[in-house]
Parts: structure tokens; sequence; C-alpha cells
């Protein structure tokens, strides 16, 4: 009886998680709020008229975590939607194409939900990014202001300024004897730069520009990290078979299949959120600084909370070296960032600190966002904010492990996402958003699926015909099988269905099957041999059993390399495969043993029609 439980359960349980598949998925735009506004009730019925103004039909309004997801018919009325949204909203939102499973609100209640289709089957949400190489540019010249400084100064060169100027680094000598010899010890430590002697009457001037080379290194080098940074944000966002790849010489093409939450992806990908550490100037005067004289060396910044600090330039710190990042929270729940910093990066901090005791250190938090105007070159214009998110005072020497506090919650979460995940070597902005179709088009899918059918319509006939009252309830175990291989792929949030997964879906069938007709051969051979009908389904399924596990576990260990070492495609398959067979080592060997004892256990049967 407890075995015929259990089957009924586990059944039961697979069916459950599966039903949510038949139910398909809504086109639908979400709204998100950003720092300093919020989705609420207003906002929805705000959303809700201009759409209604619009003659676009809404088929729901959901308002649930802050968030806004606004279901209509169609791709077409989607992407008029999302335009109506974001203009009557403006930019304190983030407006995102997204598409909603059309699962009831009674089962997703219980923990339904499709299982995610990958690319090729469903498509998903195309992002074109492109890379602001101007930003990448200014950030490398800065770098090299600060080392040409170091540097002559280690030599002891004098010199009289040193700008980051519109033709370029200018460096600025009292006479031409020091620029000569500046001009001689630069070049030998810079190779990639290309130095100019600038001088006009008395005004000596060095200006140092990058080679052409350099320059195209550069770009080069801040493309691959950005696809890098980007590939571990969607890693981080729990994305299963992303594509991140280069499109030319600045773009950058991400594509998500099956993706719930657009807003925050979006947000994620083009967040280009970092932290520096600096020491507050506790000698100047605020109110001084306000009016304009900031004192040499320091710098006028705004705290989130509100009101002004002065902080020194020098950088003690930056976000280059976090090497974990985990939110959570105070003793008295206040969120907060746990920062676990690299060996290199503790060593600073710690000697930065030891000498600093007692004195106020800020966390100022970088962000660049997109203004929706253009540059003169035709490129998206980006607006640079930066804000003290909290000042505290060192009370001892720290190392490799602190906290970062002054954070709202869903803040510290994107923070610590991103700082996980990396920087972004320049600001990347979105040029172009779309849903997508399958990658293989209709067509091909509606062939693999075709196939699918067939060989298992063919699989079914045989058995029936065949075994007659055994296949009858082979085709149900097989049936089962199926049924409970799309409720546990719906089950598990990393599991992605593509078109190698319905080949390993067929091929699972198969395995099904197979063990079906080794128990039943096994029993045909029992009753030759003149057991008696109840013997020779024992002996049939006993038998049987060491013959199916061993085809079965080495087919699983060959799926469990593949998922190991395969990308892409190969681990869909694999997955599928592997989940395939240990539903229908059970549905094969126990499902229809329940069966067979259930019709044939308790009765005296000289006959079976097998």
């Amino acid at each position: 009886m407890w075995k015929n439980l259990m089957v009924i359960i586990i059944i039961s349980i697979g069916a459950f998680y599966a039903i949510p598949n038949l139910f398909g998925e809504d086109h639908a735009v979400q709204v998100v709020a950003t720092r300093g506004a919020e989705v609420s009730a207003s906002t929805m019925s705000t959303v809700n008229e201009v759409l209604k103004s619009k003659g676009i039909a809404v088929k729901r309004s959901e308002l649930e975590n802050g968030q806004l997801l606004v279901r209509v018919n169609n791709g077409e009325e989607q992407l008029l939607a999302k335009e109506a949204i974001s203009d009557a909203l403006g930019d304190k939102y983030t407006v995102a194409l997204n598409l909603a499973p059309a699962t009831p609100e009674w089962l997703e209640a219980m923990g339904g939900s499709p299982m995610k289709l990958g690319l090729d089957l469903r498509g998903g949400v195309h992002f074109l990014m492109e890379v602001d190489m101007g930003e990448a540019i200014r950030k490398m010249t800065e770098a090299k202001v600060a080392d040409f400084r170091t540097d002559l100064r280690a030599e002891k060169i004098r010199y009289a300024g040193i700008r980051n100027g519109a033709k370029g680094i200018e460096i600025k000598f009292r006479d031409a004897e020091t620029l000569t010899k500046a001009e001689n010890f630069l070049k030998s430590r810079s190779n990639d730069m290309v130095f100019q002697d600038k001088t006009v009457g008395d005004d000596y001037v060095l200006v140092a520009n990058p080679s052409e080379a350099y320059l195209k290194q550069i770009k080069e080098e801040a493309l691959q990290q950005n696809i890098t940074t980007l590939r571990n944000r969607v890693n981080e966002l729990g994305v299963a078979e992303p594509v991140v790849q280069r499109q030319g010489a600045e773009r950058i093409i991400v594509e998500l299949p099956g993706v719930q939450d657009t807003a925050r992806a979006k947000e994620i990908l083009s967040a280009t959120a970092s932290i520096e550490f600096h020491m507050v100037d506790e000698k100047a005067d605020v109110q001084a600084a306000m009016s304009g004289r900031v004192p040499a060396g320091s710098e006028l910044y705004q705290r989130r909370t509100g009101g002004p600090v002065v902080l020194k330039k020098a950088v003690m710190l930056t976000g280059d070296h976090i090497q974990g990042a985990q939110p959570s929270f105070d003793e008295y729940s206040r969120p907060q960032v746990a920062i676990n910093l690299d060996a290199k990066g503790g060593s600073i901090f710690s000697n930065v600190t030891k000498d600093n005791i007692g004195k106020p250190m800020a966390t100022l938090f970088i962000e660049y966002k997109d203004t929706g105007e253009k540059n003169a070159d035709g490129s998206v214009k980006m607006k640079k904010i930066e804000e003290v998110i909290s000042v505290a005072t060192i009370q001892a020497r720290l190392g490799r492990n602190f906290v970062i506090t002054g954070l709202e919650h869903a803040e510290a979460q994107n923070l610590a996402l991103l700082l996980r995940a990396g920087a972004l070597i320049a600001p990347v902005y979105i040029v172009e958003e779309r849903t997508i179709g399958p990658s293989l088009g209709k067509e091909n899918i509606d062939n693999g699926m075709q196939a699918m059918i067939w060989g298992m319509a063919v699989v079914l006939i045989f058995m029936l015909v065949y075994y007659r009252g055994f296949g009858l309830i082979a085709n149900l175990a097989l049936t089962a099988n199926l049924v409970m291989v799309v409720g546990v792929m719906s089950m598990i949030p990393g599991a992605v269905l593509t078109l190698p997964g319905i080949a390993g879906m067929v091929l699972t069938v198969g395995m099904a099957v197979d063990g079906n007709v080794l128990i039943y051969e096994r029993i045909r051979e029992e009753l030759r041999n003149g057991r008696s009908v109840q013997q020779a389904i024992h002996e049939g399924y006993g038998n049987a059993f060491s013959t199916i596990a061993d085809a079965n576990i080495t087919t699983f260990m060959t799926a469990l390399i593949l998922f190991a070492v395969g990308t892409g495609a190969v681990k869909g398959f694999a997955v599928t495969l592997m989940i395939g067979i240990a539903t229908s080592m059970f549905t094969c060997i126990v499902g229809t043993r329940s069966i067979v004892n259930a019709i044939w256990g308790g009765k005296r049967v000289k006959k079976l029609s097998i």
C-alpha cells in the first residue's frame, strides 16, 4: 500500500507542476522605480489611463513587491505600451519589455510556474549595448596623469602643473632644460604615449597623447572587459542559456531567454555603480567650499541624507580590489553590504586606516545614468552621479573584511551584485531593446515537436499491439514519465528546455520503453519455463532490475559528464536526459509494478496477455 501511495503522490506532484505549461505567456510591460521614486497604486492608475487614451487594451495590471506588470494582447501593442508608459512616467522609472506566464493566480500561489524555454524555442529579450569609449579613454588619461606625477616626483623633476586638457595631458615646466629632461625620461617610461613640445614664449608645455596603437588597445580591452563583466552579471541574475557577444568595435549583444524580471536585468546590465573610499577633509570650511573656495587637493560632495561634505581627492581604495560582496542587515535591521577585499586591497586598506584612527572616512557612490540626450557626435549623453552614502569614524585598523552602510534594501542588493560581478571599465548604454522570437524559427520548432509526437505515437502503438494489456500499462508509464519530466523541469529554477532538450526527451522515451521490454521479455521467458503467473511477474521485475539499472546508470554518468564540461545546447540536452533517466527508472520499474500488482496481484490467473 505505501508503495502504491508513493507512486500516486509522486506522479500527482509531477502533474501539478507540469500543468502551468498549458497556459502559455502574455506580452507584458514591467515598471520599476529607480532611486527617489515609488511604484504605487496611483502609478498603476496613471499607466492604465495612458494606455486607455492610446487605445491599447490592458488584459491585467498587477502591482506586487514595488513593481508594476501590465499585460497586453500582443507584441505590437507591447512596444506601443512601452513607449507610452516611458513618455508618461519619465526617467525616474525603468520600463522594460517582458514575457509573463499566463498561469492562474491560484496556481501561482501554490508555487506552480512553467518551465523556462531557451532562445531557440521561445525567444526572449534582446539588448544592443554600446560602450562609451570616450569615458574609457578619459579614465586612461586620468590614470596617466597620476602616473606622471608619481614618476616625475620619484625622479625629482620639478613641474609647475599637470592637467588633462582638451589637446591631451599638459605638463607645465619653468624652463626648457627641465622640459627636455622630463620628455626624455617620460618617453623611456611610456612607450605607448606620444610626446610633443608645445612651448610658446615662456610657457613651457609638454603635451602627451596616446598613440593610435594604444588607443586601439584601450578600446579592445574596454570591450572585452565589459563583455566579461556583463557575463558575470547575467550569471548573478541566474539567467540560463544567455547570449553575450560583441558586435563590431564598440557594441555588445545581450540576449536573455525566459527572463521574468527584465526591468531589473536592464538596470543591472547597464549600471556602472562603483565605490571609492576617501578621507574627510576636517580642516576644510564647508561654507567656503559651497561658495566655490574648495581647498587644493579636496572636493565638495553631497551626502545622500542631505548636506555637503568636503573629501580629499586622494582615493584610499577603489572597488577594483573587492573580491566578494553580500547584502545583509545590521543589529538594527538596517541594510548593509559586507565587503571582502583581495590580499592587495586588504593590505592597502590596513595601512591607510592604521594611520587615520579616530578620523572620519567617507564611502563615495559613483554611478552613470543615461540622460536620454545625444552628444554632438551622436553618442548618448551620460550623467555622472557622485554622492556620499556614509561617513564613519575609523575606530580601529581595518583589514580585508568590513561593511558599507547607508543604503536602501534594493540598492544594497544591486550594489552587492555589481561589486561581485566586477565594475564596467566604461559605461554602457542600451541603444536597442526588443523581444525576439525563437532563433530556430517556427518551422524548425514544429518539426522537432512533430518528431517527438510521432516517435512517441509509434512506440505507443507498437507496445500496445505487441504486449497487449501489458503494453497499455507501459504506455501509461511512458505518458506519466513525460509529464514528470516536464514537472521536474518546471520545478528546477535553472533548468531550461531547448530543442536538444526535446531530443533528450525522445531518447528518454526510448530508455523508458527499453526497461519495460526487458521486464516483459523476462516474464515471457519465466512463463515458458513453467513458472506460475505470480512467480513469472515477480522474477521478471526482480531479475530485470539489475540490467535496467546498469544501462541507466552508465547513461546517467555520461549525461553528468556532458553537463559538467558542456555549454549551451549540450548542457540543456544533458539536464533533460538526466531528469528523464531518473523519472523513467521510477515509472518503468515502480510505476508499472504497482499497476500490474493492482490488476493481477491478488488473482489466480493461469494466462497473461503478453
